[in-house]
């Protein structure tokens, strides 16, 4: 590791620890020639995932699309930005843990639908009304009677 202060490229690691999240280690260096210490973020490289849109297009992963989803759907409810952190922590580790390179948008959609089915039922039938883009009040009204008999 090439220290930036002086460019000498030896340093000891003097602290090692996991992000938050789990996926990266921060590591705290110190130079062995100035002794000035630095820090740095070491991840695992992922493979590439594309999503499979609806038309067909395919586009890059984008953790941040499912984190937007998730706010827009639990505005105004008692649901804590770090909860929808960990949810799309959660729905994207299983993503990379299939070791698939395209996944389709529907199946994205299904598995923000379930947790937010077991976390908070309005904003789950508010992600509901725009994924499967009900076209009637009658489909609604079936997918909120189909909630409440759960």
């Amino acid at each position: 590791m090439k220290c930036p202060f002086c460019g000498f490229e030896e340093s000891k690691v003097v602290n090692s620890r996991r992000s938050r999240e789990g996926n990266s280690i921060r590591r705290r260096r110190e130079c062995a020639e100035c002794r000035k210490r630095f820090t740095t973020h070491e991840v695992i490289e992922n493979i590439p995932l594309f999503v499979i849109k609806k038309d067909g297009r395919r586009e890059a992963f984008a953790r941040e699309k499912i984190i937007k989803g998730l706010i827009r759907a639990c505005e105004k409810r008692d649901v804590g930005y770090e909860r929808i952190e960990e949810i799309a922590s959660a729905i994207e580790k299983s993503l990379y843990n299939e070791m698939t390179r395209e996944v389709s948008a529907k199946k994205i959609g299904d598995m923000i639908m379930k947790r937010l089915r077991e976390l908070d039922e309005v904003a789950y039938i508010r992600f509901a009304s725009v994924y499967l883009n009900f076209k009637e009040v009658s489909e609604f009204a079936k997918e909120v009677k189909t909630l409440i008999n759960k």
